[in-house]
């Protein structure tokens, strides 16, 4: 077993089991508002929910061509003081134009947090800023889950 081994890897559509891809379209039928909970968007695509909540966090949809587009993020980080400017100060460093930021009130110590940004031209890849946001401390999970204007 290799050492270093990489975190993330490409695959090609078809190279993805079926269940993940499942997967992906519920979290994409939440995401959208297209269903409220686990249980009808998992009955419409025909997956498990143990199935759902065993792979719901390892599988999103890569967007290459994101120039010119506006991406939602959705957080959960902990009330934490000066958590929120450390997140924030690595969106602005991969040069991202932050449109909108929404946070709730922390429940039992945890925020929702929703982060709209302008992909510009000279923004750094995208993937790259959400894996360091997803490995900073204090950060519970990161996902996209809306876009808009896509030139693809």
């Amino acid at each position: 077993m290799r050492k270093n081994q990489p975190e993330f890897y490409i695959l090609r559509r078809r190279a993805v089991p079926e269940v993940l891809l499942k997967v992906a379209m519920v979290n994409e039928m939440l995401a959208s508002g297209r269903a409220r909970t686990v249980n009808e968007a998992a009955a419409a695509v025909g997956v498990s929910r143990s199935s759902y909540y065993k792979f719901k966090d390892d599988i999103e949809e890569f967007h290459d061509r994101l120039q010119g587009t506006t991406l939602t993020l959705l957080c959960e980080i902990n009330d934490e003081t000066g958590l929120l400017s450390d997140l924030l100060g690595i969106v602005a460093a991969s040069r991202a134009n932050i449109l909108t930021i929404h946070q709730s009130i922390p429940v039992s110590g945890v925020a929702s947090l929703s982060i709209s940004l302008q992909i510009l031209e000279d923004t750094e890849d995208v993937n790259e800023m959400v894996a360091q946001l997803r490995a900073m401390p204090g950060v519970r999970k990161v996902r996209f889950t809306g876009r808009d204007g896509a030139s693809a």
